[in-house]
């Protein structure tokens, strides 16, 4: 490519192709605010611009390099075979990173309508897994405390106040939503702290730091160069690329992802990231609008103030059931349900998982058939009831997938939505005997360890919907070819 005059003469030294010690046919050159990146070969090249700019100081070589050496420490967490090494050109320090196609980013993958939920499940479970190993803030730093979590939200107003005018009656009402739901939180924010949920993250989780890598998905480009936006509540990072997903226009995978990550992550309980997660995601939703307004987009930030509107008003409560006997389809028809949400709103827990979470195993464990015992049953329901409460509680509507074979299992959950005057569904599944038993012999790879000889005891103990039960159900669910 042809050099800008206005170019440093080290980064037109490495238009040069004859400058790197691997084949390269040509460079190509991307510029952001911060950084070069040089695109050689199959490598990639990073450098950052002597700038010193209130969120970020690379004014000097030295610090160049620390920035170089924590950007590569920071992403080999999660992306070791994209990262490399830290190399100097000339004195100059530069990260150098294996390339990729840039198809391959999930923004791009979004766009062209491929990405799935398979997709976004591998993506919850990696985040869940990055998150449980990565480090934990001191009790003693800053980050986490809720006035740090509260700060930046104010800023975003002040800044917003002057950059839109005309959407000051939104921002009025947005800020004292924003300060209602921070006094409300306030305590959940010291406990999540102090339980360990606050640490050292991606920071910059949006779509666009996502890339598809032989079918998995990959973060990369995580924010080295401020620690108050990289040490924070893992709530708060799940909710960037969910609002992400939200505006790109997938509220269905928004709802997926969500979900997929709850369940790996386990932290579902009460004063858990429920209680803070429609903060952070009218929160991310605020910087956008914050940012948009920035670079001149004032619709665009019109429509980020609209989405936060949004987030910040829960859709109707409602507590669904499923029931049916193992391979009836009650997880693929809990799973339509999340992806047809448009309000990306539906949390679903499954028995499955729960019940192995109980007995400290993860979702995929297999527990060897031990956990099944009548007792083992009862927590279980127990444990699901609880967790429906505090789901409501929190302002998400629920869907609890479970057999919900007798019949006061499942007087038990209208009782729930009785006593909170929401509407209660049973989302009941059907398949022939052959086809169940079919279903069972062929499932792989999921958190169900049923087989045909439960399927035959779930026959003995299957209490049908009454008449006043048939009257609050679905229709049965059409069988999904095999």
């Amino acid at each position: 490519m042809a050099a800008s005059p206005a170019l440093p003469p080290r980064i037109r030294s490495l238009l040069d192709p004859g400058r790197y010690p691997h084949p390269v046919d040509r460079v190509e050159l991307v510029e952001t605010h911060i950084s070069w990146v040089l695109l050689a070969g199959a490598f990639a090249y990073k450098l950052k611009k002597p700038v010193t700019l209130p969120f970020v100081d690379y004014g000097s070589v030295e610090r160049r390099r620390a920035h170089c050496a924590a950007e590569l420490r920071l992403n080999r967490r999660y992306a070791r075979d994209l990262y490399l090494e830290v190399v100097d050109f000339d004195g100059e320090p530069a990260v150098k990173m294996r390339r990729f196609d840039d198809a391959c980013r999930l923004d791009r993958v979004c766009a062209r309508g491929a990405l799935t939920p398979a997709h976004l499940s591998g993506l919850a479970r990696a985040l869940a897994e990055f998150h449980a190993a990565a480090a934990i803030a001191p009790p003693s730093s800053r980050f986490g405390a809720p006035e740090q979590v509260m700060a930046p939200a104010r800023a975003n107003f002040d800044e917003l106040d002057g950059l839109l005018p005309g959407e000051s009656p939104r921002l009025t009402l947005l800020r004292a939503w924003t300060e209602a739901e921070f006094a409300r939180c306030r305590d959940a924010f010291a406990a999540r702290k102090a339980g360990g949920f606050v640490r050292e993250c991606h920071g910059d989780l949006h779509l666009g730091n996502l890339v598809l890598l032989d079918g998995q998905v990959t973060p990369f480009d995580c924010i080295e160069f401020n620690e108050d936006f990289r040490w924070i509540d893992v709530a708060s990072e799940i909710a960037f690329t969910y609002v992400d997903l939200l505006d790109h226009g997938q509220p269905g995978l928004a709802c997926w992802l969500l979900n997929e990550w709850l369940s790996w992550r386990g932290d579902q309980d009460s004063g858990g990231a429920l209680a803070v997660l429609r903060f952070y995601a009218v929160y991310r939703a605020m910087v956008r609008a914050k940012v948009a307004a920035l670079q001149g987009r004032i619709e665009a930030a019109a429509a980020y103030l609209a989405l936060a509107e949004r987030l910040g008003a829960p859709p109707r409560l409602t507590l669904t059931i499923t029931f049916g006997l193992s391979g009836s389809g009650k997880t693929t028809a809990s799973s339509a349900r999340l992806l047809a949400d448009p309000a990306a709103a539906t949390l679903r827990w499954r028995s499955d998982v729960e019940r192995k979470r109980l007995f400290g195993l993860d979702a995929d464990a297999d527990s060897g058939g031990a956990i099944y015992s009548a007792d083992a049953s009862a927590r279980t329901y127990a444990r699901l009831a609880d967790l429906a409460r505090t789901t409501l509680a929190h302002g998400w509507p629920v869907i609890i997938d479970a057999a919900f074979l007798r019949r006061d299992e499942r007087q038990a959950f209208a009782a729930i939505a009785d006593g909170l005057g929401i509407p209660f569904d049973i989302l009941a599944c059907t398949a022939p005997l052959d086809t169940l038993r079919r279903r069972l012999d062929a499932r792989r790879d999921d958190a169900s360890e049923a087989t045909a000889a439960v399927l035959e005891q779930q026959r003995e103990w299957l209490e049908p919907l009454d008449d006043a039960e048939r009257a609050r159900a679905s229709a049965p669910t059409p069988v999904r070819p095999d």
